[in-house]
């Protein structure tokens, strides 16, 4: 998530207000911004820790919150093996700390404006972060564009924002919500208990009634390619699809 455009945003120290356990790995960090700035659905920020001796760690994290007036942004933190930043904002972060950040950054990976046509969300993990973004967006903007989210877990409990994913489809004909459950057998006959595959997507995109117009799919390289391959086995345009990726 290098963007060339990030060397001239200046870094701004932020408040920890708030930590919120969200799955068995992954953490809410809800940042008080010094200088709070506009985002769209789909950006991201770089953090910045640095230690006493001047050894530092950056990494980029995508901004889940709704894109309204807040000096407040949430950030969806997993904890991934040797992670430098992550492990210190899951193991020693306190609310209170401050840490560096600077964005918001992307310009690629965004909710569509103005939004009209179906939009496919597919993620995993933390990757649902900027997907959240989007569909709180679409709450407040724009909530009669169709919108369909196929979301990878392990199991139940690894869902991240499940509580308000849930609600959402609950309340909401024109949102569809489909989870592919990998390690235990899903709970809704309207779920997949299996690895995202072109069928699932095909399955997915029916659900929609109409070939969405825009694709956003957020995860780990391997999970990006597997799941980008199912759209276009599913007969999606490669012209649709945009990705984000993280880890290695």
């Amino acid at each position: 998530m290098t963007e060339g455009g990030a060397k001239t945003l200046p870094w701004q120290s932020c408040t920890i207000e708030d930590i919120v356990q969200q799955t068995p790995s992954i953490k809410s960090v809800f940042l008080r911004l010094r200088e709070p700035f506009a985002h769209i659905a789909g950006q991201h920020v770089d953090v910045r820790l640095t230690a006493p001796d001047g050894y530092s760690a950056m990494r980029s994290y995508s901004i889940a919150s709704a894109t309204i007036s807040s000096p407040i942004i949430e950030l969806a933190i997993e904890r991934l093996p040797d992670g430098e930043v992550s492990s210190f904002l899951h193991d020693v972060a306190a609310v209170g700390d401050e840490i560096e950040l600077r964005g918001p950054l992307g310009g690629h990976f965004l909710w569509p404006e103005p939004a009209v046509d179906a939009v496919l969300l597919i993620g995993a993990g933390s990757g649902l972060a900027p997907l959240m973004a989007m569909i709180r967006q679409r709450r407040t903007q724009s909530p009669a564009v169709p919108t369909a989210l196929l979301l990878s877990a392990r199991t139940a409990k690894d869902v991240l924002f499940s509580d308000e994913l849930h609600a959402t489809a609950t309340g909401d004909a024109a949102f569809v919500l489909a989870l592919a459950i990998t390690r235990e057998e899903p709970v809704r006959a309207s779920d997949f208990g299996r690895r995202i595959d072109g069928v699932m997507v095909q399955d997915v995109v029916a659900r929609l009634h109409r070939k969405p117009s825009h694709v956003f799919v957020c995860g780990s390289n391997g999970f990006v390619n597997i799941a980008t391959e199912g759209a276009l086995l599913a007969g999606l345009d490669a012209s649709v699809i945009k990705t984000e990726r993280y880890g290695g």
